[in-house]
This record gives structure tokens, sequence and C-alpha cells, in this order.
């Protein structure tokens, strides 16, 4: 579900907040779809690099906390690591997502990224990253290195700040 590369219109394409997150008030629905909002114009913009574990996950929590199946996305960046495309590759159930490294370098080479930063969510709340989580880590940062694409890092949203493979040391 792409979104668009031209500065002048970012329109996510994904299935509307209030399917995401029902659970949450509209007023709360509303609030989060203005902090995405912001978070675009400063960093989608092209005059910003996400730079810091701590901006990223800002941005990557508003978008994937609180929604009731797993969501696997890739954030596809330039070599200056600013964001080229914010992209939900695939979507699972309540306790994990397949993930195909054969689409994510399609949509690395469709890009023309050079760096990528994965992330996903954990409907559970526990952004504690699970075997399977590391192992798909490494083999997408294996395939990519063929194509000398470097994989920034990993995080995990859940319930409360979300965790960095990077900043653990894992990727």
């Amino acid at each position: 579900m792409p979104r668009s590369t031209s500065p002048n219109q970012f329109a996510l394409t994904l299935e509307p907040d209030a399917n995401r997150r029902a659970d949450l008030p509209e007023e709360e629905r509303a609030l989060i779809a203005h902090a995405i909002q912001g978070l675009e114009a400063r960093y989608h913009l092209g005059q910003d690099a996400l730079t810091s574990p701590a901006a990223t996950r800002d941005y990557l929590r508003l978008r994937l906390a609180g929604i009731p199946y797993e969501v696997f996305a890739v954030l596809l960046l330039d070599n200056r690591h600013r964001l080229v495309r914010d992209e939900e590759l695939f979507r699972g159930t309540i306790d994990g997502a397949s993930v195909h490294p054969r689409e994510v370098v399609r949509k690395v080479m469709e890009t023309n990224a050079a760096a990528v930063i994965f992330a996903h969510n954990h409907p559970s709340g526990v952004a504690e990253p699970s075997q399977a989580d590391l192992r798909i880590t490494q083999r997408l940062k294996d395939v990519l290195a063929l194509i000398e694409v470097r994989v920034l890092d990993h995080f995990i949203v859940g319930e409360g700040a979300g965790t960095s493979l990077a900043e653990r040391g894992l990727v």
C-alpha cells in the first residue's frame, strides 16, 4: 500500500483508522491522525532524516500501536536516510504475519532504496522480540546485503515505548 513520493501528496492508502483501532474513541483516533500528519510533514518531505531510534520509534508507534492484528512494515530510505516510502507489506493475525523476503526485495528494488528499517506490531502489547522475529530479521539482512541495501533497524511496537533491535545490538 504505497505512499506517493511526491512531497505534495502523502496519503496513506491503508484501511481507515477506525477499522484498525476500532476500540479507541473517535477523539483519540483524530488525535492520532493529527499526530501522524505532523510527523509525516516533518519526515516525508526530505528535509530531515530518520537519524535516531527515538524519532523512528515515535513515528512507528503512532503508525502501528493498537492495531488488533500483526502488521509488518518497511521504511524505505535513500542514501541519506530520508524516507522514500513507508509501506505496509504484510498483514497477519493476532499472533503473527508471514514475511516473504522476495516481496521485500521487490519493493526495495522498485523504490531504489539504499537502506531500510523494518517494523511490526505485537497485538499482545508485549514488545519483546521472539526467536521468529530475530530469524526473519537476520534472513532479510542477509538477502538485502546481496544487493547492497543496509538494514538499519527492526522495531517491535507494543504497549509502551517499543523495542529497537539495533539498540539491543541484534541487527
